[in-house]
């Protein structure tokens, strides 16, 4: 029972510091790219994860976290695959509308369902399913505006939901059967995305904004809002892995979109954006959505719990069966090693 408290505690610590955190940067980057005119998004993006690993570096020298080896090919290929989906939204949303957009985020949701009870054979009842409906419509009410679709701007957001989706899903699946922490994981990964998009950044960005981020003059205040975004994204990338590894990757798409209807109450309060009726019903629609998926998803675990009291077991030695299927000789071998893998 105290395990069981100890684990609530953490979902609900890390659900509160990823809404705060995502939140609060998004209102730091809006300020520093609608009102300072920094407009490189993607080159940010890798200044974040250059100051994540080198915070977590520093925690691990000073043994607040122990670091755990993870294959090298496992998380090289991890990495880029987040640094890729990063960049592919950023480029979805230069090619395509703010509305078509805002659909290309509400579509990851149904993708991840359907790629989960495909692939990871994971069942969602009919009343969840009818909780993301009404989640989905009420940010579509909210924020959904003009939709102008263009070919390009569709094949690079499936692209972005695709590898999104996938990266999401890794992120749970890894931290649950290499039985790594949201830490070890973001530390090993970190340098790997902050890479591909410290290389890539730049191209997009000028791609994007016909601007060279090297050519820009950085005044005091743009410098500072710069610092201040890097320190906030520290929270924003642990609370995310954490999020995700303690729960799924579809209740960190719902606790998103969530963030998305704050953003829109923080913006109108704080920025003044303008602010309409819609987007009232929309937000209340959207925070009703995510409730009867938080209420239907406790349901189901209690159900599941009554019905198999030894369902925790069963699924504690299925989270520690190797992905790939390995024979058991392979996987007694792969045990031995000072290793994990997932590739």
């Amino acid at each position: 029972m105290g395990e069981m408290s100890s684990f609530r505690l953490g979902v609900i610590g890390a659900l509160f510091l990823s809404v705060a955190s995502s939140v609060s940067i998004v209102i730091c980057n809006k300020a520093l790219m609608s009102n300072l005119g920094f407009p490189f998004a993607t080159t940010l993006t890798s200044w974040h994860l250059i100051v994540t690993f080198c915070t977590l570096h520093a925690a691990q020298r000073f043994h607040l976290f122990e670091s755990k080896s993870i294959d090298m090919k496992t998380v090289m290929l991890f990495g880029i695959l987040n640094g890729v989906s990063i960049g592919l939204l950023n480029l979805s949303l230069g090619f395509n509308s703010i509305g078509f957009y805002q659909m290309t985020k509400l579509a990851i949701i149904p993708f991840t369902v359907l790629l989960e009870t495909l692939f990871l054979k994971k069942q969602f009842s009919q009343k969840i399913k009818l909780s993301l409906l009404v989640l989905l419509g009420g940010v579509g009410i909210a924020s959904v505006t003009d939709l102008q679709l263009n070919f390009l701007g569709t094949v690079l957001s499936l692209l972005a939901i695709m590898t999104t989706c996938v990266g999401q899903i890794l992120t749970n699946t890894i931290q649950k059967r290499l039985n790594v922490s949201s830490t070890q994981l973001l530390y090993q990964s970190a340098p790997f995305q902050a890479a591909i998009l410290f290389v890539s950044g730049p191209f997009v960005d000028h791609f994007l904004t016909k601007k060279n981020v090297f050519a820009y003059k950085y005044s005091p205040i743009v410098s500072a809002f710069i610092i201040l975004s890097c320190i906030i994204s520290v929270s924003v990338n642990f609370s995310t892995f954490m999020v995700i590894g303690k729960t799924s990757p579809v209740t960190y798409q719902v606790l998103g979109h969530l963030k998305t209807c704050l953003v829109l109450a923080f913006g109108y309060t704080l920025l003044h954006d303008p602010f309409t009726i819609r987007n009232i019903i929309g937000i209340l629609v959207a925070i009703l959505g995510m409730g009867l998926y938080s209420y239907f998803c406790v349901q189901d675990n209690k159900k599941k719990q009554s019905a198999d009291p030894s369902l925790a077991s069963q699924m504690k030695d299925k989270e520690n069966t190797p992905i790939l299927g390995m024979p058991d000789k392979e996987a007694h071998e792969a045990k031995k090693s000072t290793k994990v893998s997932l590739v």
